[in-house]
């Protein structure tokens, strides 16, 4: 039996477009999927704010269970292993599969990770959540088996925000961020200056303009140069798609991710929706506040498309504001060229992190 619509993935669109469909009283036809890897879905935007200390895991996730309840829509656990998107058949780690008419991709990415030569450095990425949050819980629960030395690797704003975080929960580790680039490298440069000289503050050690390719012995390695020795190195990356989408036979861009059109509909396949991180869309930086705009459009449009009825375009907006936790209450601001910071954006951030959880927690 086919699932009329499926969505899968519980990202910041697929909580936009539930909670949207709440308030407009739409409801999708009987046997609508949520498909998701967990019962709650994670914040993004709170993340570098509980390993800080400053939230708990409840402040920081939205049970799923409510909000599918409230609009008919079956929430079915799972993850996906394989798409191939010409049967429209969806493969399930367990083994099962689930058929569909329509799909919408809200599935995320994944950070590339450096090659791993032997267990000497414990390698963990930063997505899904539940791994880093997991190994976080046990070095502050077990101390003494806590790594005395911690890399985080990625230059943006994850990867800065992480490394703030994990310096005011760890404040006795050494710690270091190691960017292929510059750090924050698209945001303005008054704004990366700041940055750098609040990791100084941290006794944060800031690498930039070199990427590791594998970890062995303890060590970090760019080709056959050392960078460092550490205990555990956490992956802040950026994107990389997931091996299914790459073969699904959907149109990706060089990078494997879903290629879209305005309509945030595949640019091959009518029946596929994507959004998100896991979608490629000219103009859309992958970030949770294109997301969540883009949530509102995507309701619109599925039930658009279920009623047969036209689509409408989404437009990303040309600048977007970037504020940055600072694991102090603090937060870095950046919008366009500006820049600054202060507990006034912290302030603000918590502001609009709380607000989004309350209006998608029911």
């Amino acid at each position: 039996m086919n699932s009329p619509l499926i969505l899968a993935g519980a990202g910041h669109a697929h909580l936009v477009t539930l909670r949207r469909w709440i308030d407009k009283g739409f409801r999708p036809p009987p046997g609508t999927l949520l498909l998701s890897p967990t019962p709650a879905a994670w914040y993004s935007g709170m993340m570098p704010g509980l390993l800080a200390g400053r939230f708990t895991a409840e402040d920081c996730s939205i049970k799923l269970a409510p909000l599918c309840e409230a609009c008919g829509v079956d929430l079915r656990l799972g993850q996906i292993t394989q798409l191939n998107a010409d049967e429209r058949r969806l493969r399930l780690e367990d083994g099962s599969e689930l058929h569909y008419d329509l799909l919408s991709l809200n599935t995320g990415s994944v950070p590339p990770l450096p090659r791993v030569d032997d267990q000497t450095v414990k390698l963990i990425p930063a997505k899904p959540f539940p791994t880093l949050h997991s190994a976080w819980q046990s070095w502050l629960q077990q101390p003494e088996n806590a790594p005395g030395s911690i890399a985080v690797l990625g230059g943006g704003a994850a990867a800065f925000e992480l490394a703030l975080a994990l310096r005011a929960s760890l404040p006795d580790a050494e710690l270091a961020l190691i960017c292929s680039a510059a750090l924050l490298a698209a945001h303005s440069p008054a704004l990366a200056r700041r940055a750098q000289r609040l990791l100084a503050q941290r006794n944060i050690q800031l690498i930039e303009q070199q990427s590791v390719t594998r970890v062995a012995a303890g060590h970090l390695y760019n080709g056959d140069q050392p960078l460092m020795r550490c205990e555990a190195l956490v992956a802040a990356t950026g994107a990389s798609a997931p091996d299914w989408l790459r073969s699904s036979g959907l149109v990706v861009d060089t990078g494997g991710f879903a290629h879209i059109g305005p309509a945030l509909v595949s640019t091959s396949h009518t029946d596929v929706f994507a959004t998100g991180d896991c979608a490629s869309l000219s103009g859309a930086i992958r970030s949770g506040v294109y997301a969540v705009r883009q949530g509102s459009v995507l309701a619109d449009n599925l039930a658009a498309k279920l009623s047969q009825a036209s689509l409408q375009d989404y437009r990303p907006q040309q600048h977007a504001l970037a504020l940055l936790a600072t694991a102090d209450g603090g937060a870095l601001m950046s919008y366009g060229r500006w820049g600054a910071s202060g507990r006034l954006f912290g302030w603000w951030k918590d502001r609009l992190d709380i607000g989004f959880m309350r209006r998608h927690r029911l």
